[in-house]
């Protein structure tokens, strides 16, 4: 039986040296327009093709050549180009066989949809002639002179940013308006197809052909395209890094001349469009251009400059074998060979290809959860995660469970079984928790001292640390307005009791004295209320204890200001509490009776034996403690609003006593302490928070 016929239209091109110094050739499918890089035994099969039979091609070469081969690798070949459609259709089948063919590489439509719904291109114009006609003014900006210009600009442009800091900063601020985001707007369309454009000339200049430019839509987001596929042509893997690299190097161009334009323009839309040239669009187009990990320029630019075609899966298949060689020693021969370093290399960039890629297809699974309606948005979501996180993984156990026999026959094969047990462990098997957190140690009973309103000091009877008795006056403030109303009041008291006097004695006054007396009374209930606001400026000890926290600069005659804090009245012999608050997250695993442990902060740290007292059920609005928020040195995420501190997430009180009756070193029962406080608290498995996150996040996710 003789072999097939090879399609008359494909063309075999010379192809660059290859790392370990063998030859190769480039078979070009016009028809397609796909390359397809051969090795050297593939092309001395096409080159005796014409002996019809594999046998004697694999005779023929094995004695011509330094190559020894078989039938079998002649049968490789042919396999090869069969798959890639590469062999004329002949016979009665051939057309059956090829639809066949063609069905199972596109798959189902489900199976296109999946493939496709994130990226697919839509070619718009075919630019090659016009490029042809251009070619000879786009040399210009290919030359030496330029690149002078440019460097020119960029520096003039700089030394005007320098000089003008401040007015080029305040320029962001500036164009936050409908004519700024409109500019804006036209500058990332004209920045983006002089971005395509730089490739299509130097890949016209390096002699290829650029068949069609259009636009592709990443996740639904429209980004423009040119087909470059003809650098496969070039053996010079520099002039393919040329044309890899045009596109970032000619923004890095504009921005350098947007820099100077900047600086020449008047104040306006074209100010603030080269403003967005100068600075955003080259920034952004380095961080998502130049990647490496996704097949955008960076991919190119670092495949051509290391010379390794089809970066991505050579170094998988090289980190997948580096992954079984160390899980199970399998001692399998790799993919192919590489020196130790650049192995060590390829197998990292694998590493950081798939950790990028985990956290992007994570995050493109919310955005399209988000942004499509609920239900779709579900289904995407699953399929996201089903078919780009899990589908590889359960690939990979697949390819495991194929060499289960070797693997259960070599030594670190088990020691890894028994290490994933183990994590598995560690990760699922209850473990002692410790929860930390910022508390405060203060007395159990005292009583604030405060200013009620703005109040001069008038009297000051104790000092900090001073013994009050029960009924003692702790100050006297004087209030000038409370004043002036107090004698006002008085007067008008003792006139209203006049006229009522009056009007007892008095026949024709009788008629009034109703009205007078319902007056009085009035007037009384005011001095009375008076009087009651006056006794809260001269507060008097509820209970015997000491005077804490007394500002030692306070002095008679000074001002205060309303609810300024002045003492702190301490009991006599009080107990000594421990007071947090805790997050949601946290505080279902602290129980009412765990132990913990507080220790003061400052040099001579105390460390404090505690039992859990209480738990709040209801999350807390405020956190009236200023000293644990954030801000102070604290744990509690809280903003300032309207003079309180409001958390940022819903904690619970918790209250800690002292464990067993223990007394207080005397040096701290001065005043209150700040510190850190460790719960002991109910054991939970390390991996149970993430799974009960998601979980939550999943039921209520799922309610429509």
């Amino acid at each position: 039986m003789g072999l097939p016929l090879l399609r008359d239209e494909l063309d075999l091109l010379p192809g660059p040296m290859l790392p370990d110094g063998a030859p190769s050739w480039t078979l070009h499918d016009p028809a397609r327009n796909q390359f397809f890089r051969i090795d050297w035994t593939l092309f001395e099969v096409l080159q005796r093709w014409h002996l019809d039979d594999p046998a004697a091609i694999a005779a023929e070469i094995s004695a011509s050549t330094t190559l020894q081969i078989g039938t079998q690798e002649v049968q490789d070949v042919i396999q090869f180009l069969t798959t890639h459609q590469l062999l004329r259709p002949s016979g009665a089948k051939a057309a059956a066989d090829m639809a066949q063919h063609l069905q199972k590489r596109q798959g189902t439509l489900l199976g296109w949809l999946l493939h496709h719904y994130l990226f697919f291109r839509i070619p718009l114009v075919r630019p090659d002639a016009w490029l042809n006609r251009w070619q000879g003014v786009a040399g210009l900006l290919f030359s030496r002179h330029f690149l002078t210009l440019t460097l020119l600009a960029f520096g003039f442009g700089l030394l005007q940013v320098v000089q003008r800091w401040d007015v080029f900063v305040g320029t962001l601020v500036d164009t936050f308006n409908i004519e700024g985001l409109l500019s804006y707007g036209l500058a990332v369309f004209a920045v983006k197809v002089l971005h395509e454009l730089g490739h299509a000339f130097t890949a016209k200049r390096m002699g290829c052909r650029v068949p069609t430019m259009g636009v592709a839509f990443l996740v639904m987001w429209p980004v423009a395209y040119t087909d470059t596929n003809e650098t496969w042509r070039l053996t010079d893997r520099y002039q393919r890094l040329k044309v890899a690299s045009a596109g970032i190097l000619t923004e890095l161009a504009v921005a350098a001349w947007a820099t100077l334009a900047w600086a020449l323009f008047p104040e306006g839309a074209f100010k603030s469009a080269a403003f967005f040239l100068a600075t955003t669009s080259w920034i952004t187009t380095l961080a998502i251009n130049a990647s490496p990990f996704l097949r955008f320029d960076g991919y190119f630019i670092l495949s051509d400059w290391l010379d390794i075609s089809n970066l991505h899966e050579r170094s998988f298949a090289l980190a997948r074998w580096r992954l079984r060689e160390w899980l199970f020693d399998l001692r399998e021969d790799p993919p192919e060979y590489f020196s130790s370093e650049r192995t060590r290399a390829l197998v990292a960039f694998a590493w950081g290809v798939w950790i990028y890629r985990l956290v992007l297809f994570l995050g493109i699974a919310a955005l399209v959860y988000y942004m499509f309606f609920k239900v779709l948005g579900l289904v995407l979501f699953t399929v996201e995660i089903l078919w780009f996180v899990l589908l590889p993984v359960w690939q990979e156990l697949r390819a495991w469970a194929k060499r289960r026999p070797v693997i259960a026959s070599r030594r670190r094969g088990w020691l890894s079984l028994v290490l994933l047990v183990l994590i598995g462990s560690l990760a699922f098997v209850p473990w002692p928790v410790r929860v930390t957190a910022s508390a405060l140690l203060r007395p159990a009973e005292v009583w604030p001292v405060f200013s009620p309103g703005g109040a001069r000091v008038e009297a000051l009877p104790f000092k900090e640390g001073d013994a009050v008795a029960a009924g003692s006056t702790l100050l006297r403030l004087f209030v000038p307005d409370l004043q002036m109303r107090q004698k006002a009041n008085s007067a008008k008291l003792e006139s209203m009791q006049w006229q009522a006097s009056a009007a007892e004695v008095d026949p024709l006054g009788k008629n009034s004295l109703r009205s007078t007396q319902e007056s009085l009374q009035v007037v009384r209930a005011e001095q009375a209320s008076l009087r009651a606001e006056s006794l809260q400026f001269a507060p008097v000890a509820p209970f015997a204890g000491r005077l804490r926290d007394l500002d030692p600069d306070l002095q008679v005659g000074q001002w205060l200001a309303r609810k300024e804090p002045i003492a702190m009245l301490v009991r006599e012999d009080s107990g000594w509490l421990v007071e947090t608050w805790l997050n949601e997250d946290t505080v279902h695993r602290v129980r009412v009776g765990d132990t913990a442990l507080f220790f003061t902060e400052g040099p001579d740290t105390q460390r404090i034996e505690l039992t859990v007292n209480s738990i709040d059920q209801d999350g807390a609005r405020t956190l009236p403690r200023a000293e644990l928020s954030a801000q102070r040195g604290g744990h509690v995420l809280a903003r300032e609003k309207a003079g309180q501190l409001v958390p940022e997430h819903a904690i619970y009180h918790v209250s800690l006593g002292l464990a067993n009756s223990e007394k207080l070193p005397t040096e701290l029962t001065a005043h209150s302490w700040r510190g850190k406080v460790t719960i002991h608290a109910q054991w939970e498995a390390p991996a149970w928070p993430y799974l009960r996150q998601a979980l939550a996040v999943l039921v209520r996710e799922a309610g429509f």
